[in-house]
């Protein structure tokens, strides 16, 4: 009888054993990917509440400091698998440091159906993401827009006095803010026309 025999009980602990290392590398490669899906949300979060890699924060009450000091603020616009035209009113602003400005967005559904979206958004230089603040944006929940309607969508937003403290981002004179709407997969039809948004002029 040969030694490689599958009878050969030497073999059989090591059987055993492959298959538990199997078993383990499985188990570890599902927790892997578990974590990475988790992760994306958290980062979100992460990068919201801290401004990290571009992301805006969002603010509760306007700075009670304005300056002389003036920024160029762009608009960067941009939709994803999405029958929507979605552009600022507005190329650029002038805005000074400290100061409350609002910005207008305008959408428009080309379909037969109310469709609901996410804005995901960040700025260029991402150093300048932490004191550029919102103290209302549409990017902050899901937006419904009824089949074949436009809407206006403003951001109220400020750059923190701290900008031009920071050796950073102080002598930056030019920031770009962008915005890509997604769709809002896990948003039901009923869900959906229940917060359609209304018919804007």
């Amino acid at each position: 009888m040969s030694q490689n025999s599958p009878a050969d009980p030497k073999r059989r602990p090591r059987i055993g054993r492959n298959g538990a290392v199997a078993l383990i590398c499985g188990g570890v490669f599902l927790g892997m990917i578990g974590a990475a899906y988790a992760s994306v949300p958290l980062y979100r979060v992460f990068c919201q509440a801290t401004g990290y890699g571009g992301t805006v924060r969002k603010a509760e009450t306007a700075p009670g400091q304005v300056l002389g000091e003036t920024l160029l603020v762009r608009f960067d616009t941009n939709v994803r698998n999405l029958p929507w035209d979605f552009a600022a009113e507005q190329t650029d602003q002038t805005v000074k440091i400290g100061e409350t400005k609002v910005a207008l967005f305008k959408v428009t559904n080309h379909s037969d159906r109310p469709v609901t979206a996410r804005a995901v958004f960040n700025v260029a230089p991402e150093q300048a993401g932490v004191y550029f603040r919102k103290l209302s944006c549409f990017c902050f929940s899901d937006q419904t827009v009824a089949a074949h309607a436009t809407v206006e969508m403003p951001v109220l937003y400020f750059v923190d006095p701290k900008y031009a403290q920071d050796f950073e981002t102080k002598g930056g004179k030019v920031l770009t803010l962008s915005y890509t709407f997604f769709p809002a997969t896990d948003v039901k039809p009923a869900q959906a026309q229940a917060k359609v948004a209304p018919k804007a002029g």
